[in-house]
């Protein structure tokens, strides 16, 4: 599957790349869409800020950036994740690291699905879908 995994300005993060690619090739399948080229680069809070900044015009930190290069039905794109936002994230909502991390790695698929989170009716709409597919990947494989 081509599912990439990347660092930018920070020490590689040990995840099931395996499962994971596993993982988020079913739920593109249930959404009824194809699996394309989905990269992940994790990186640093700086890094991540300098993208926001470059492409989006934000001057803020963000724990994920999306960039969406899908083609028909075919789900591909650039996924920028926060290693420290994620941990700050999981320190906020007092869940582990790992269960952040799973949080936001599907966060991205679900940009990359056509979910978005600006209002509070499509918030509540993102964390049902995250909900729903985390749950699938603890069935099959317990814990990330």
């Amino acid at each position: 599957m081509p599912i990439y995994f990347f660092t930018e300005d920070v020490k590689e993060v040990r995840i099931p790349k395996r499962k994971v690619r596993t993982w988020v090739n079913q739920t593109i399948t249930s959404y009824e869409k194809k699996l394309g080229d989905i990269n992940y680069i994790f990186c640093s809070d700086e890094y991540l800020r300098q993208i926001n900044v470059e492409y989006l015009n934000h001057d803020y930190y963000t724990d994920i950036i999306t960039f969406n290069y899908n083609e028909k039905d075919v789900v591909s794109g650039d996924i920028y994740v926060s290693l420290e936002r994620v941990r700050d994230n999981a320190e906020e909502f007092e869940v582990s690291f790992h269960t952040e991390l799973q949080r936001v790695v599907m966060h991205g698929v679900l940009h990359l699905l056509g979910f978005d989170d600006k209002s509070e009716k499509e918030k509540i709409q993102m964390r049902a879908a995250e909900d729903e597919s985390i749950a699938l990947y603890n069935k099959i494989w317990k814990e990330f």
